[in-house]
């Protein structure tokens, strides 16, 4: 049997099986994917350790950036970010070699061309982690020009500044307590932050019922920062579609072996992925 697995500490919480599950069952496809606990301590070991029924991992946190030493290549959005969600082991000269792949940039990318904004001017960015400078990533192939990130330790940021070089996307760092006076400077909210971490910021009804928020947590939902937005009117895109955005590409790496390669009845398979999560308990009531 082909085994994969999201590996990530906690993990619980995950809903990556149901996921996968549904789209190897719509691919008629007798694979196996769990959730397995494992810290950064354990990864190495973990990775090397696996046999060849092994086809391949999905990674959380906090592992995106850790698992870069232990990657033979890389595709170009894991060198422009820094951060690998997804490993294919691949055969290569009868040698086993390990490929890493990002695919939160096309899930944050995907989620709001799908809510309806193909195109962004200018963005601020909750948070500096991995999932930022995926974020500012796929803000730039939504075309922004410019990048507010709003973090706790701005003198950390100089990476997620050359994620914006390297495509003409101006970004600037501020610290997390000016984010609420941005707001009405941008198209955008992106919070990447844990689901309650930004409690402390008080956005303006105004700013909110006209700027659009993107946040990548969902569970619980509404989370605590998109709960206010929803009430003063505003748009907002859950986490739950950069979920499932993300991981269709990751089946299509596991699967075909490239990001780029459509599935067989791709759209069925995204349907079938979707409506897996109907019986999953996806958030609380408000």
């Amino acid at each position: 049997m082909t085994r994969l697995a999201v590996l990530g500490s906690p993990i619980g919480h995950s809903l990556s099986p149901a996921l996968h599950a549904a789209a190897y069952r719509e691919l008629e496809l007798d694979w196996q994917y769990e959730a397995i606990e494992v810290t950064s301590e354990t990864l190495e070991e973990f990775i090397t350790s696996r046999d060849d029924s092994w086809r391949g991992l999905s990674l959380t946190m906090p592992l995106k950036r850790e698992v870069l030493d232990m990657i033979d290549q890389v595709d170009p959005l894991v060198e422009l970010t820094g951060s690998a969600n997804t490993l294919l082991f691949h055969e290569l000269g009868g040698a086993r070699h390990t490929l890493g792949f990002n695919t939160d940039v096309y899930g944050i990318t995907q989620s709001f061309q799908t809510a309806g904004y193909p195109s962004l001017d200018s963005v601020l960015v909750l948070g500096g982690g991995a999932t930022a400078a995926s974020a500012i990533a796929a803000v730039n192939r939504l075309s922004a020009r410019r990048v507010y990130v709003a973090m706790r330790n701005p003198d950390r940021a100089l990476a997620l500044g050359a994620v914006g070089d390297r495509h003409g996307t101006e970004v600037v760092i501020v610290p997390l307590d000016m984010a609420a006076g941005l707001a009405h400077e941008v198209d955008a909210v992106i919070s990447t932050l844990p689901n309650g971490a930004a409690h402390s910021l008080e956005f303006s009804a105004e700013d909110m019922a006209s700027t659009v928020l993107f946040d990548v947590a969902y569970d619980p939902w509404p989370s605590i920062l998109a709960t206010p937005w929803i009430a003063a009117g505003g748009d907002v895109i859950p986490g739950i579609d950069m979920l499932v955005h993300q991981a269709l590409i990751q089946v299509r790496v596991f699967v075909n072996g490239s990001p780029d390669m459509l599935l067989d009845n791709e759209l069925a398979v995204l349907g079938a992925m979707r409506a897996s999560l109907d019986a999953e308990p996806l958030w609380e009531d408000s």
